[in-house]
């Protein structure tokens, strides 16, 4: 039984054949139109009838940033696309025979991860990806918790620092201020300026006239004492944040994805002590396990196609 999982991103939409085993037959990549709902529509649609030409598929999954109704129908809104209660599954089930879901893209990476990556031996898991933003998924009880509108897992919105640094999101503190891609470069600037053992992020400032995660990256893998400060700094905060969530969800593993998630056991090692550091009734509270993600730039379309199958048999 193959379905279809669509991604859209910020710059590219991402789409993919689907087995039951989470496995990709076959793939597709376009360009995103931010500005132009429409094309990216056209795009979708389009994908999706080229992925399924010739095969046996049961349903199509669309994951986006953004708020989804309950229904999995709805776009409340979305941060990159100019989507204000967009009625997309209508859409999209007007011009194609098949049924669809819509799903928050955080939503579908994290039920990949519990399906078929890091989260397999589990039934209750927090996944946090962790890329230029914190993007949240949660499961509990083997089921994916949307909440009552839908609209539920923004655990990128947890309030970590009262009255802290103002987030996007219109409010101020929030771990994505302290535990993204994004803070571990503001992070890794403030060492830089400091001197000392940010010496070598300021020569690499300075050689390439600004640092980029990719150069923060690199200096963290070759043991860089300024950058592997700054990602210990972003580590605590995501560890102090899982504290707060195991004392309301009790998962038994915390996955963590993105970009930043690529530098592994380093940045897991200080999550994991800032998690203990803070856990209520330590010695007695159950510890939770942490782990990488395994599924990569796929688990988008991956989870979304599952969903959208698991959807169509129900």
């Amino acid at each position: 039984m193959h379905a279809i999982g669509i991604d859209i991103g910020g710059t590219k939409i991402a789409g993919a054949l689907v087995d039951e085993a989470g496995s990709i037959i076959r793939s597709d990549r376009q360009p995103t139109t931010p500005g132009n709902p429409g094309e990216i529509e056209d795009t979708v649609v389009a994908m999706i009838l080229a992925l399924s030409e010739g095969e046996d598929v049961v349903a199509a999954g669309v994951a986006a940033a953004g708020f989804i109704d309950a229904a999995q129908s709805t776009v409340y809104y979305a941060p990159n696309i100019s989507w204000r209660n967009e009625p997309f599954r209508d859409k999209l089930e007007a011009r194609l025979d098949l049924p669809i879901i819509i799903e928050n893209d955080a939503n579908a990476a994290g039920w990949a991860e519990f399906r078929f990556g890091a989260g397999r031996p589990y039934t209750d898991m927090v996944t946090l990806t962790v890329g230029t933003g914190v993007g949240g998924a949660i499961v509990t009880g083997n089921a994916l918790f949307r909440g009552g509108f839908g609209a539920g897992a923004e655990l990128g919105h947890l309030r970590v620092v009262p009255d802290g640094l103002p987030c996007g999101c219109g409010a101020h503190g929030c771990l994505e201020q302290y535990g993204s891609g994004r803070a571990l470069l503001r992070i890794a600037n403030d060492f830089a300026d400091a001197g000392g053992i940010g010496l070598g992020l300021a020569g690499a400032r300075e050689r390439r006239g600004k640092l980029t995660g990719k150069e923060v990256g690199r200096l963290i893998q070759d043991g860089d004492g300024g950058a592997l400060a700054a990602l210990r700094q972003l580590g605590g905060a995501l560890g102090q944040a899982c504290a707060s969530l195991g004392a309301v969800l009790d998962p038994q593993v915390f996955v963590f994805g993105g970009g930043v998630a690529a530098a592994g056991d380093l940045l897991l090692e200080p999550i994991r002590a800032a998690y203990l550091d803070y856990l209520p009734a330590r010695g007695y509270h159950p510890e939770a396990e942490f782990a990488i993600a395994q599924l990569v730039n796929d688990a988008g379309v991956v989870g979304a196609a599952d969903l959208a199958r698991l959807h169509a048999v129900r």
